[in-house]
């Protein structure tokens, strides 16, 4: 391209100097009076330069130059690797590279071109963008786009069976021919597969068998149109794997084959195991055992298990020692699904025999049946057998056979499996009996056989008799009017019996008498209307009429109750409606349970008035010991810090004691505090000559104040909770014994018994006992 750029510019001078190229007008029109200037343009749009020139750098690239005649122009580049890897002469506008280029790195660069006023710096003519276009060499080989492929291909395939494709690619321009078309060989495994120009892989040969070998490793090269080939970057590894098909017999690993089992074995148990081969895949592996000899098909299956390679004998039936002790057969192992085109034929190692030996097991009994049933007719002798059930020894010991009844105590068997009732059965009170029988086996001393006990349910239906006579089926409460006509039906009866009703029982009923004022109709659908005969009923002489009614049904025996119906005569408005009837008298029914509930609770009762009587005694003695005890009695009144209540307070306190108490200990109020025997804090009276400045409840305050600070073994005044003066405007005064002036033996406290019913207790606890003697 080098070689071509004197030439290029050549031609483009030849073009400015004759006015044809470029976008302006190719000619120049000149008159006597006027010259018109020539528009000024750049004149070219693109440049051309190959990838990878040789030679001394830097490599002519191409000229700019513009229809400006101005000699201080100067030519400027900006854009891609304007003036770092494109360069351009300021004076002449030739464009030079500094460095080689790669077409596959880069293909185009855009510039942009400019043209100043050398010496003003002013832009001479408007920029114009332009290309330069790398061309391209066959300079690059094919490199793959992985450097692994995987294929697969099912086994036993024809020959030319595609397996995969491999993509490699060559980065050179693919519009220029034969620089970008990719070539295709196998290096390793051209004896298996092939390879064509668009990568596909086929099979080189037919029948690839995966039971030989399963996975293929082959390598395959690239290289493009001029012989160009990167070892590194154009070869590539491929891994083909054959896909297994079912084309392969089952064959057993030995030909006879023996089990031991025991009788007693468990339905779909295993028996054993039958040891197959089959080289295909398991999802390939689809072995049948077929039975040739013996034909006990009906009594085993085998079933197939392709993970292991094994047919697994299950009994379908239950296995007798006795009956048959060994079981013997040939079985077969084929593949319905094989692939008979690509397979082996069948070996004689497909077919083997079977033994399988039965272990005698010491057996529980066995019943003749599943269940029985029996029916007895109600009311039968106890001695009658309802019924025989029979087990027997399965095994050749064939030992004696005990039996026994679970949880009933209505029922006994005895030793040959007859059962019994023990008392009468009656259908109207269970119809059927469900029990459960247990046979046992007997060793040679008449001793039960541990764990060898079989159970059995046995179901005794209760056959009905008609032993029950027909009632009425509700407690009818039938009333009439007194001013009923005749004929006027009063109730419709029906009625009920508790034997077995079948469908053609039938009812009867009767009056026992035709002398009343009612008749009854038999309806014949077993029921009865009851109508007045003559009507006009005096209700002053007779308000209940008892109207006896025999019921009878068509039983063998035939059975028949009299039922009395109460019938109320009632006063009736024009309308023939009720306004006033009798009510009937309700019979309370008192049973016994409820009376022995009374009882209990009566004598209850009475056993807590009685401890109620001895408490109260014993507490009068315990009030009468605190006459002993001031101390305690002083620290009583510490804690309690209410003087209320009314006279219930004295059920608490004895204050006659305390009162005896304060007397002992009395001292004058605003003295010195001597020593005393008495612990007791003093309740002064207030006296007349009261200051008048301090006032009767400060004078008081004064008096407690001094007596807590004087006697330390008071508690502090700020937290004294005892406040024995009352006041002098109460007008009853105070009751309690703390201001009392003398001892209880000189009050009478019989006073208190004219006072109501509120000081009873009062005057209970002071008052005198029958002999004179005060309470205390």
């Amino acid at each position: 391209m080098a070689s071509c750029s004197p030439f290029l510019l050549l031609f483009i001078l030849m073009l400015t100097s004759s006015g044809v190229y470029g976008n302006h007008s190719s000619k120049s029109v000149m008159n006597d009076s006027f010259h018109r200037r020539m528009k000024r343009e750049w004149i070219w749009n693109k440049m051309h330069i190959s990838e990878e020139q040789n030679g001394t750098l830097p490599h002519h690239v191409g000229k700019i130059t513009s229809t400006v005649q101005n000699p201080n122009a100067k030519y400027v580049l900006k854009g891609e690797g304007a003036g770092t890897l494109f360069r351009v002469d300021e004076f002449t506008g030739d464009v030079s590279v500094s460095e080689t280029l790669d077409r596959e790195k880069k293909a185009e660069y855009e510039l942009t071109a400019l043209i100043f006023n050398r010496l003003t710096n002013h832009q001479l003519e408007e920029p114009s963008k332009f290309r330069i276009i790398v061309h391209d060499i066959n300079d690059n080989a094919p490199v793959f786009v992985q450097k692994v492929f995987n294929g697969s291909v099912a086994e036993m395939s024809p020959l030319g069976t595609s397996v995969t494709k491999v993509t490699a690619v060559d980065s050179d321009d693919p519009t220029l021919h034969g620089h970008a078309d990719v070539f295709y060989e196998v290096t390793d495994g051209k004896n298996y597969f092939r390879i064509d120009n668009s990568g596909t892989i086929y099979t080189a040969v037919p029948d690839l068998d995966r039971e030989q070998k399963a996975t293929y490793t082959i390598r395959v090269k690239a290289r493009d149109g001029k012989g160009l080939h990167a070892e590194e970057l154009g070869t590539a590894t491929v891994v083909i794997k054959l896909i297994d098909i079912n084309d392969n017999f089952p064959t057993f690993k030995q030909k006879n084959f023996t089990f031991e089992v025991p009788e007693n074995v468990s339905l779909n148990g295993e028996v054993g195991r039958l040891k197959v081969e089959d080289i295909d895949e398991p999802e390939n592996r689809n072995t049948k055992y077929i039975f040739r000899q013996g034909h006990y098909q009906d009594t085993f299956k085998i079933i197939a298990n392709r993970y292991t390679n094994e047919g697994i004998i299950q009994p379908t039936k239950p296995l007798d020692f006795e009956k048959i002790p060994m079981y013997k057969f040939v079985v077969e192992a084929t593949d319905a699904n094989i692939n008979y085109a690509y397979s082996m034929r069948k070996s004689p190692e497909s077919i083997a025999s079977v033994i399988i030996k039965v272990i005698d097991v010491d057996e529980p009994p066995v019943f003749t049946q599943t269940s029985y049933t029996f029916t007895v007719q109600e009311d039968s002798e106890i001695k009658i057998s309802l019924g025989c059930i029979s087990a027997s020894d399965p095994d050749k010991a064939k030992r004696k056979i005990s039996y026994r009844i679970l949880r009933s105590t209505s029922f006994e068997i005895n030793t040959i499996g007859c059962i019994f009732a023990t008392k009468r059965l009656d259908r109207e009170e269970n119809t059927w009996h469900n029990i459960t029988v247990a046979a046992n086996e007997l060793d040679q001393n008449k001793k039960v056989v541990p764990r060898l006990e079989t159970h059995v349910p046995v179901y005794i239906k209760i056959k009905d008799i008609n032993d029950n006579a027909p009632e009425l089926a509700f407690p009818y409460d039938p009333r009439v009017c007194e001013n009923a006509s005749p004929g006027q039906v009063i109730t419709s009866l029906s009625a009920t019996d508790k034997d077995e009703m079948s469908p053609d029982v039938k009812f009867n009923y009767f009056l026992t008498s035709e002398e009343s004022n009612f008749t009854l109709i038999d309806n014949h659908d077993n029921t009865a209307n009851i109508t007045v005969k003559f009507g006009q009923f005096n209700r002053e002489l007779v308000k209940t009429h008892l109207l006896p009614i025999i019921i009878s049904d068509n039983g063998a025996p035939p059975q028949t109750s009299t039922n009395t119906l109460t019938i109320h005569v009632c006063k009736c408005n024009k309308e023939g409606d009720f306004t006033f009837c009798e009510e009937p008298a309700k019979v309370v029914e008192v049973g016994l349970e409820v009376l022995v509930t009374i009882f209990v609770c009566i004598f209850t009762i009475l056993a807590l008035a009685m401890l109620l009587i001895v408490w109260r005694r014993r507490h009068k003695k315990d009030l009468s010991v605190l006459r002993k005890n001031v101390e305690e009695i002083h620290e009583q009144l510490v804690a309690y810090d209410e003087e209320g209540g009314g006279e219930m307070d004295t059920t608490s306190y004895d204050v006659s004691v305390l009162n005896s108490a304060r007397q002992r200990c009395i001292t004058s109020p605003r003295t010195t505090i001597e020593d005393s025997s008495c612990s007791y804090p003093q309740v002064q009276k207030i006296p007349e000559n009261v200051p008048s400045g301090i006032g009767e409840m400060g004078f008081m305050i004064e008096v407690k104040k001094d007596e807590a600070d004087n006697d330390g073994d008071l508690l502090p005044y700020d937290t004294l909770h005892i406040y024995g003066y009352e006041g002098a405007e109460s007008i009853a005064e105070s009751l309690s014994s703390l201001g009392s002036g003398s001892l209880d033996l000189d009050i009478d406290y019989d006073f208190l018994n004219d006072w109501g019913p509120r000081f009873k207790m009062l005057a209970e606890l002071y008052g005198l006992e029958p002999n004179g003697d005060l309470v205390y």
